[in-house]
């Protein structure tokens, strides 16, 4: 299937002050998010952010949070998987839209087990491989790898951003494909 921007939802799971010095190549993870966030701006893409016990991880750092659209949930959130929040469920269903994007940490805790919810409520869901980490290089690999054999799609945020975008010449173009220069 073909992201389409007027059917996508960007879930930005758990990036957290207190987890993410933890995180491999936690720098990556923040800079694709980053232009995730900003192109879902320019492209009227609903976003999420979900935190995990931020009394003890903190909020989302203020590198994410600088990049949120206004008005962006901020779902708090002690189940490892997002589907076991009502609250996040809520919100899902409230956007309706049936392709899920999603990005953050860890890979193979909160990500994986928010991915396998979403593709068994039925969702399209699509994991931005380099917006996504964990602790070891090898959580990461062995998460992608099990999210793929459930159906997950492993995109790149380039990949995201060109098919929302769907053409080259117009305005929003020229802001999008700015973020990748």
């Amino acid at each position: 299937m073909i992201l389409r921007a007027q059917e996508s939802v960007l879930v930005v799971v758990d990036v957290q002050e207190r987890l993410l010095p933890a995180i491999h190549e936690s720098v990556s993870v923040v800079r694709h998010t980053g232009m995730l966030l900003k192109a879902a701006a320019a492209l009227s893409v609903p976003v999420l952010v979900t935190e995990q016990y931020p009394r003890g991880l903190g909020p989302t750092v203020e590198a994410v949070r600088a990049d949120l659209p206004p008005g962006t949930p901020v779902i708090e959130k002690i189940t490892f998987g997002c589907t076991g929040e009502p609250a996040f469920n809520a919100a899902i269903q409230e956007v309706q839209r049936p392709q899920i994007v999603l990005c953050g940490t860890e890979a193979h805790v909160c990500v994986m087990q928010t991915a396998l919810g979403l593709r068994q409520q039925g969702h399209e869901v699509y994991l931005v491989a380099d917006a996504v980490s964990s602790r070891t290089p090898a959580n990461h690999a062995a998460a992608l790898e099990r999210m793929r054999a459930a159906g997950v799609t492993i995109v790149t945020t380039e990949m995201v951003l060109f098919e929302w975008m769907e053409r080259a010449g117009t305005p929003v173009f020229k802001v999008v494909s700015a973020l990748v220069k």
